[in-house]
């Protein structure tokens, strides 16, 4: 997506079910960056894109370098959300640097995620612009719900679940839907997808892409 771990309490407190993910950002996030190697983008009409992607099944230390080279590359295009298969890798793992709509910074990773189906009453929508990586120089209005949690696994393997509101509730979304092979365009009418890929057409990324020739 283009930018515009829960501790017990002293009172012995239940835990959250939700990761923290807003502690020691700046050095969660640059150490995943200086071991990574930032890789171009890929760009609609590339076929990873459009296909879901698999499972992850092995968690080792492929997936922990995979993981680091995602951060690079978010870094690199600018982005406050990078799913594998836009750099080209046939995974379900996105990573994420993006703050909500209060401001505060949320840091992390989900390997094979799935949304949760929200009850009526939290499904507020919100039709802010979107943008993507993989459409570059592009933006569309698109209705998302304004609170969104994911569930998956982490690098080791271990279940943890994700909790966002605003704008980070839409990152989520956004790359969730990456790794089942729909593009944020492909939720919009004709006519709005046109105009999308007409201003991805006219512009010109400010980060690498992956050539379609």
């Amino acid at each position: 997506m283009s930018q515009q771990d829960t501790e017990q309490s002293v009172n012995d407190e239940p835990k959250s079910e939700f990761i923290v993910d807003t502690e020691d950002c700046e050095e969660r996030e640059l150490a995943h960056r200086e071991r990574g190697t930032s890789r171009p983008i890929t760009v609609v009409g590339n076929p990873v894109l459009h296909k879901e992607c698999q499972d992850v099944t092995e968690f080792d230390e492929k997936l922990a370098q995979l993981i680091d080279d995602m951060f690079a590359s978010q870094r690199t295009a600018e982005g406050v959300g990078l799913a594998a298969n836009q750099i080209g890798v046939d995974l379900k793992v996105f990573v994420y640097d993006c703050p909500d709509d209060e401001g505060v910074r949320h840091v992390g990773h989900v390997i094979n995620p799935v949304l949760d189906d929200l009850p009526a009453d939290r499904r507020v929508l919100d039709d802010s612009n979107e943008g993507c990586l993989s459409v570059p120089t592009a933006y569309a209005a698109l209705a998302r719900p304004d609170y969104a949690v994911v569930r998956g696994q982490d690098m080791h393997g271990n279940p943890i679940a994700v909790e966002g509101t605003g704008y980070f509730a839409r990152c989520l979304q956004h790359e969730t839907d990456h790794l089942y092979g729909y593009l944020y365009i492909d939720r919009l009418s004709k006519r709005d997808r046109k105009d999308a890929l007409r201003q991805m057409a006219e512009g010109t990324p400010r980060y690498e892409v992956v050539s379609n020739d």
